[in-house]
């Protein structure tokens, strides 16, 4: 169930025994933080593609389970290597969400770690509990190089806890939400027990959109494209049919040439984007879901703070 929990009333009165604390998940580009992310709360919530800095907003997701609530923020990757308008805007909301939290998830590479990595650890405060994720462990082919690497990871910082792990492992999973429980403070819940996520359907249907849209072009396209809703609205079902959603939503990218992309041969990669997010949409937010996309150019909106802003970044 997703919904837009902002100005939410409080989940209900105090429990006796339960447990709730906030965690953010942090790391540099492309470390899988979204794919843990999502595998954390059970269910799609943030967008995953290869291309570095899909994730811009910070997401929170809420996972219940027995007496204890975990509420899992997602960060942008923290970029280092290009300093316009947007990824200033992108760093803020990292060093904003590291800031105020109860345990940090450090989220590497298993068996890597470079200048990238020791940047972002650097902006993370050692009086919060910090765990070392190290993730993509399916993707290691020499196991036994772990245990020194993670010797050399403990020189570095006094973390909590090592959990090399795979994201895509449901036993991993389990076995990380046991060690943050250990993490979160005695108090009541923050959200009913049905919520998945404080982002509102419509922030939903725009993220879907960009991770088609990156799905579907590779590298090709630069990662400063980005979509905005036009149009938003909600129809009631009749009877036993499900409620229509009608989305309108504008892509922005900065040149002619991408806009060509964008819209493929007699328009097919944009028709396959439309499909492709209609069809996920039906499926997250269980309705029927009618969406219509345009592209427009807007050379050098990532340098523009005005602009960046008016995309819905703060």
């Amino acid at each position: 169930m997703l919904k837009d929990l902002r100005g939410a009333a409080p989940a209900g009165s105090p429990v006796a025994g339960q447990r709730c604390g906030l965690i953010a998940i942090v790391g540099k580009p492309n470390v899988g933080k979204s794919t843990l992310l999502n595998a954390l709360v059970g269910q799609k919530i943030s967008i995953t593609s290869s291309k570095a800095q899909t994730t811009r907003h910070r997401i929170t997701g809420i996972h219940s389970q027995g007496a204890s609530q975990f509420v899992f923020v997602d960060t942008p990757g923290f970029q280092t290597r290009h300093q316009n308008a947007l990824n200033r805007s992108l760093n803020k909301t990292v060093l904003g969400a590291v800031g105020d939290v109860d345990l940090i998830l450090f989220v590497v590479e298993a068996g890597m770690f470079n200048q990238a990595d020791a940047k972002v650890l650097d902006l993370l405060s050692k009086d919060i509990p910090t765990l070392l994720v190290a993730n993509k462990l399916d993707q290691v082919t020499r196991r036994a190089d772990i245990a020194p690497w993670l010797q050399e990871m403990q020189q570095r910082r006094a973390f909590a806890e090592f959990v090399p792990m795979s994201a895509k492992n449901a036993k991993d999973i389990q076995r990380l939400l046991g060690i943050c429980e250990r993490f979160l403070p005695e108090q009541a819940w923050w959200y009913a027990e049905d919520e998945l996520t404080d982002r509102s359907e419509k922030f939903l249907a725009s993220e879907t959109v960009r991770e088609k849209l990156f799905r579907l072009t590779g590298d090709e396209l630069p990662y400063t494209s980005t979509v905005v809703i036009d149009k938003f609205e909600e129809e009631p079902g009749r009877g036993k049919q499900k409620r229509l959603l009608k989305i309108a939503a504008t892509i922005v990218v900065e040149r002619d040439t991408h806009k060509a992309m964008v819209i493929g041969d007699k328009g097919e990669r944009i028709k396959r984007i439309g499909t492709e997010t209609r069809v996920e949409l039906e499926r997250l937010l269980d309705a029927k879901v009618f969406i219509e996309l345009w592209v427009k150019v807007r050379s050098g909106w990532a340098d523009d703070e005005a602009r960046v802003r008016s995309f819905g970044y703060q």
